[in-house]
């Protein structure tokens, strides 16, 4: 014996439940695009990072502040 199947409700309806975004969902993926396309459109003004090694340095400073911290 099958069961019995219900109805459908009444059909979903699309009478334009728009979603709004607010500006900056739009805006923010807008430019970081444009920075991006930028950043890559002129490879010539590209220069290697010179001088000191910043993030070793951080890195180096941080390892010996937890050396001097652990008993």
């Amino acid at each position: 014996m099958s069961a019995r199947t219900h109805p459908r409700p009444h059909p979903a309806t699309t009478s334009g439940v728009g979603v709004r975004l607010p500006w900056w969902a739009v805006a923010l993926p807008a430019l970081a695009f444009v920075t991006l396309l930028l950043l890559i459109s002129d490879p010539a003004q590209a220069q290697a990072a010179g001088g000191d090694p910043v993030i070793a340095d951080l890195l180096e400073r941080i390892r010996n502040a937890l050396a001097s911290h652990t008993p």
